[in-house]
């Protein structure tokens, strides 16, 4: 059967859209996107029925969709030979079936016109004949079609350049033109860029004035609809603006990976170019895909606003070669800038391995703890056994678990650091052991485990006193070399991990009172860090202080010399509630407020917070014990305190925690005086 067939689209009471059947090729009408016809209705299965030739005869097939299809008011159970006028109802839409497309304008409620006939003048007059309506009504038809160009393809010498006259032949021309034009899209910096380069030579090559680069979205390269195309680059050099091409086009130019030389354009509405008045701009057009091997990645379109200007078979031709040169171009872009990104991933990952390898420095303090510390970081990271850390917050239990990892046999091999603090109980079981995909409300893909992914590493977990009692029996049995499961799973997982534990917890006080597992304490207790507070190494103060004073000046720029004696003095008779940490909160503070030469104590905050677990210390901790009454207690710490600020009243009273008032009725009680 070499007679044409059409399925002509009806959405609500208009025809929108033409499809040509091609004998040899099937059609599927489904609500996918991959389907050659797509229908947008709910109605509508994704793979709903399928049009295909046999036997000479056009057939239609239901593809046991939900809601079936129905030929006129009968409901397909089997294969339909299709007829002209035959009405395909899918869900809401209607499709119908014909040889000429007058079949489908036969009702009186379509109104059919010659093209440039005004709505006014009578419609299906007796002037019109048959070819005058195929002329408004027919889709664009494609009249050349071209899957490799001349100039591109290999081991094929193109024509004499060069006429018996000496003049340069049109081949020789385009050649020349598109060797210049690979050249510069070879240098373009950015796609943008590119794209304007390939309209320039496309406009100097071909009979066109105006036109686009579309292309894809990188995810929809295997899958490509022409309404996902992205306008790169559009431009006109006629004056006129860009009209987008049309997605039955596009689609057909993406699907089939030819590029397409289409006239009567003008005779359906849907498809041609118009102005913002409705005329219509060009009567033919061309569009080439954008290839990288099997895959499209856009398009190329291209038309002409001067009737005298019509695009013949070599500017097809043409405009296919320099498509082929764009998508190569385009390709060798991509390419340098995932180099330039992956170069950036590569310098960042170097730069954090380089501060992770330096963590062992970053310890810093050479007071006989610190000292001492690093005998036990060494002994703890030749062993494989579990380590436990403990310390007040802000001590550097983090830093220490680093330096023991780092100086390993794992170093190589990846460091995982979880708090257990930070996460409730259902959180924290997902986070170590991972989850299987609908595990719980969320879960909508497997998720790797702490435990699994700290393979062959170490893993870290702090405040390990704050692991509720369902997840301690199961940390224990994980740490005794039983498989686990991740939540909502039941393939048992192992893995190779040492696990390093921290607290500021005092755990023997939790065990006894039953908040933490005796047998996990006793798991974890096999090797000890205790990390000593800041306060009892006031020793390394200074050297903590000024370490991080080089840090932030680093990082801001600024130029201090350093601290002040009074400033020191300030530093070294704090008690660090927060440490390590707030020292060097502190210091940046200071770094950032610091309005002279060197940081003064008015330039150091600091806070009136007690310290954890020490309440039986005083300021002169160093000093025996000597019996004396609360009041005499209190009038030493008072002139202590003033002493240290100089008797700057307001200043003392702040850190005393007092009203000034308070501390005035105080000093006359006490008959404290200034004796400096």
């Amino acid at each position: 059967m070499s007679q044409l067939a059409y399925l002509v689209i009806r959405e609500g009471s208009r025809w929108s859209d033409v499809f040509r059947l091609v004998p040899g090729q099937s059609v599927t009408i489904g609500r996918a996107p991959t389907s050659q016809i797509v229908i947008r209705d709910e109605r509508c299965s994704r793979s709903h029925a399928e049009v295909f030739m046999s036997e000479g005869q056009w057939m239609l097939r239901d593809l046991d969709s939900r809601n079936g299809t129905m030929v006129g008011e009968h409901l397909l159970d089997d294969d339909w030979v299709l007829n002209p006028g035959d009405a395909i109802r899918i869900g809401r839409s209607q499709l119908m079936f014909v040889h000429h497309l007058t079949e489908a304008f036969d009702d009186s409620s379509t109104v059919i016109r010659r093209p440039g006939k005004r709505p006014e003048e009578p419609a299906n007059d007796d002037s019109d004949d048959d070819s005058s309506v195929l002329a408004a009504y027919q889709p664009t038809t494609i009249t050349h079609r071209r899957g490799q160009t001349r100039f591109l393809e290999p081991g094929e010498e193109p024509d004499s350049t060069v006429s018996e006259t000496g003049a340069v032949s049109k081949m020789g021309q385009a050649a020349a033109k598109l060797c210049r034009l690979a050249f510069e899209l070879a240098k373009a910096p950015d796609l943008p860029a590119m794209a304007e380069l390939a309209l320039d030579g496309l406009f100097e090559g071909t009979r066109t004035d105006t036109g686009a680069l579309l292309l894809l979205p990188r995810d929809l390269a295997q899958d490509p609809r022409g309404a996902d195309l992205k306008v790169v680059a559009s431009r006109s050099t006629a004056n006129r603006r860009y009209h987008r091409v049309s997605n039955f086009l596009a689609t057909t130019v993406l699907r089939e990976a030819e590029a397409v030389l289409a006239r009567n354009v003008m005779g359906d509405s849907t498809l041609g170019s118009r102005d913002s008045k409705g005329e219509i701009l060009a009567t033919s057009v061309m569009c080439a895909p954008v290839r990288q091997g099997q895959n499209v990645l856009g398009l190329i379109h291209l038309f002409s606003t001067d009737a005298d200007r019509v695009p013949d078979p070599d500017d097809l031709e043409f405009t296919l070669a320099v498509a082929d040169t764009v998508a190569v171009a385009l390709t060798n872009l991509n390419r340098r800038q995932e180099l330039a990104e992956n170069l950036t991933q590569v310098r960042d990952e170097n730069v954090q391995l380089r501060q992770r390898l330096g963590v062992q420095s970053e310890i810093v303090g050479s007071s006989p703890l610190m000292r001492q510390i690093a005998e036990e970081i060494g002994r703890a990271a030749s062993s494989k056994v579990t380590v436990l850390i403990r310390g007040e917050s802000g001590v550097g239990k983090e830093l220490v678990a680093w330096a023991v990892h780092f100086s390993s046999p794992r170093r190589k091999n990846v460091f995982v650091c979880l708090n257990c603090a930070a996460l409730s109980e259902d959180l924290l079981a997902s986070e170590l052991f991972g989850h299987e995909r609908g595990a719980f409300t969320g879960a909508t893909e497997r998720k790797i485990g702490k435990f699994e992914a700290a393979h062959r590493g170490t893993l870290m977990l702090d405040e390990i006193g704050e692991m509720s009692p369902s997840i301690q029996a199961k940390f224990l049995r994980v740490l005794e070399g039983h498989p686990f499961e991740r939540v909502g799973g039941s393939k048992p997982v192992t893995a190779d991990v040492r696990v390093i534990a921290a607290t500021n917890r005092d755990l023997e006080k939790d065990v006894a009172e039953k908040r933490f597992r005796r047998d996990l304490y006793f798991r974890l207790h096999v090797l000890e860090i205790v990390v000593p507070a800041l306060r009892k190494r006031r020793e390394d103060i200074p050297e903590l202080a000024e370490y991080f004073l080089q840090k932030f000046l680093v990082e801001t720029g600024r130029k201090i010399s350093g601290f002040t004696p009074k400033a020191m003095d300030m530093l070294l008779n704090y008690r660090w509630p927060g440490n390590v940490r707030e020292l060097k909160n502190v210091v940046e503070r200071a770094v950032v407020l610091c309005r002279g030469p060197q940081i003064d104590h008015g330039d150091l905050l600091l806070s009136k917070l007690s310290t954890a677990g020490d309440t039986g210390e005083i300021m002169a901790a160093d000093i025996g014990y000597s019996a004396s009454s609360l009041a005499d207690m209190e009038s030493r710490h008072i002139l202590d305190t003033l002493n240290h600020t100089g008797w700057n009243k307001s200043r003392t009273a702040g850190i005393l925690g007092i009203e000034r008032s308070t501390l005035d009725r105080k000093i006359r009680r006490y008959s404290l005086a200034d004796h400096r």
